[in-house]
């Protein structure tokens, strides 16, 4: 690396030291009641981007020390109070650090998937299943992208809120692991392979798929409805596949709303047993089926969008067919579509 590519980031590596002294020179010239030292928490932020993880560490470790040695030179105040807030600035540069470092990890994790995904891209030569594969992957890796934006604005506060950042650091790394299922589950559902089954709750696997949809579905003015039982035996299925499946189910019902007037866009996701079965509807009030449409709606390239490759529906009803349940579409009773898939329940052998 040039001197003239070396020069930015040792400017940003002397205005976080120069930013550091000025705390330590604000924290310490003031009384024990403020606390400057909680602002080492936008250094340890600044500088995660700049540093690996030993040198972030070791950051921390330095913004604890200056913070110690602060209180021990400040010359006046109430000394409890010093005391207090520098647990709490310690507290809230550690907190940061870790988050931090997890933003990091959630960071490489989105990265990894991104990755799988393009190598199967680049040894499979039908489109349409890579296309398929990026659309199933996309809920999760937008949700990541939303996550990480709301982490850092929750970080970035004078107070930051390390709770809310917490949790949305949270949802990343789960819809990181989310990605990469899809991306296993696709290639092995390719491959022939059987899908991994287990027990699993239903109505909480659909929760989780509506979660990623809600800022679709709010931007579009569509009324949700969920009707989920809540009592279900566990389902025995691949609840990664099955998830792929409601996505796109989801996603489609959503597109098909969108021709209609943002009044009459309603969604509405219900399940429930019969016949010793699970199962799930999707019900819109869309644009609705065409006269001889659902002969077809489940062929392999077959479609009715402009834009489509017809391999949506093709691949859930595999998902589907691989689990044990059947798929199945129909007209909706107030127009729109309905479509609806059950899955086994896991018998008291296998949910053990």
């Amino acid at each position: 690396m040039s001197p003239s590519q070396r020069m930015p980031l040792v400017l940003r590596l002397a205005l976080i030291a120069t930013v550091m002294a000025v705390i330590f020179v604000v924290d310490t010239t003031t009384r024990y009641e403020v606390a400057a030292a909680v602002f080492y928490t936008v250094v340890v932020l600044t500088a995660v981007r700049l540093v690996g993880r030993t040198a972030l560490l070791l950051l921390c470790a330095a913004c604890i020390v200056l913070t110690v040695a602060s209180l021990v030179l400040t010359p006046h105040g109430d000394l409890r109070s010093g005391l207090v807030n520098m647990g709490i600035s310690i507290a809230a540069i550690v907190m940061t650090t870790w988050l931090a470092l997890k933003m990091e990890a959630a960071r490489a994790a989105a990265h990894e998937a991104q990755a799988q995904l393009l190598r199967i891209t680049r040894i499979t030569s039908l489109e349409g299943l890579t296309t398929s594969i990026a659309h199933e992957v996309n809920q999760p890796l937008a949700a990541i992208v939303t996550s990480g934006n709301a982490c850092q604005r929750w970080l970035a506060q004078d107070a930051p809120n390390l709770e809310r950042a917490r949790q949305a650091l949270e949802r990343i790394l789960a819809d990181a692991g989310r990605a990469s299922g899809i991306i296993a589950r696709v290639r092995s559902l390719t491959r022939g392979e059987p899908p991994q089954r287990a027990p699993f709750d239903l109505d909480e696997a659909v929760r989780e798929v509506v979660e990623l949809s809600q800022a679709n579905i709010a931007m579009h003015h569509i009324v949700l409805s969920l009707e989920l039982a809540g009592t279900l035996p566990p389902a025995l299925a691949d609840r990664v596949q099955v998830q792929q499946v409601v996505g796109n189910l989801l996603l489609n019902a959503i597109e098909a709303l969108l021709p209609v007037a943002p009044a009459a866009r309603r969604l509405r996701l219900a399940s429930c047993s019969e016949d010793g079965m699970l199962l799930l509807c999707v019900e819109d009030t869309g644009v609705g089926l065409a006269p001889g449409m659902i002969d077809h709606l489940f062929d392999a390239f077959w479609t009715s969008k402009d834009e489509g490759i017809g391999v949506g529906l093709s691949i859930s009803r595999a998902i589907v067919e691989a689990n044990g349940g059947r798929i199945w579409a129909e007209p909706g009773a107030r127009g729109g579509a309905v479509f609806r898939f059950t899955l086994p329940v896991a018998d008291g052998e296998a949910a053990a």
